[in-house]
């Protein structure tokens, strides 16, 4: 059984191996996606269209293009979101994944989407 300690489930999820931390990646799909696909969430990859949910209010309902994910950090830089360093320049803004929702997603994975169409065959 997981603990319930705050601090312990931080440690865990931190120094958890490549393969739990991938997982750890996923957000919820838009109300469309869920209907085609048949699954309430999906891992965030390289090429998805996500909007920004929760945030700052500078980048909340803010749309894009996925540029880069962290996996190691469980956070992901997004087109157009950027923040600005004390020299001046812009620098992308690391977005956690949980605060998404895919809207588009990147088909070029041939598993990945074959995976996303075996949890619509199990519903049905």
């Amino acid at each position: 059984m997981a603990s319930s300690k705050a601090r312990v489930q931080r440690k865990n999820q931190a120094n958890a191996s490549a393969h739990v931390k991938r997982k750890m990646l996923s957000a919820h799909l838009s109300a469309e996606l869920r209907a085609k696909y048949g699954v309430r969430s999906a891992r965030v990859c390289k090429g998805d269209t996500v909007v920004i949910v929760r945030g700052n209010e500078d980048i909340r309902n803010t749309e894009g293009k996925v540029l880069n994910v962290y996996t190691k950090t469980g956070r992901v830089a997004i087109d157009g979101v950027t923040i600005n360093q004390a020299d001046g320049t812009a620098a992308e803004r690391p977005i956690h994944a949980s605060n998404l929702v895919i809207t588009k997603l990147n088909t070029e994975d041939e598993w990945r989407m074959e995976a996303l169409s075996r949890g619509k065959e199990a519903k049905e």
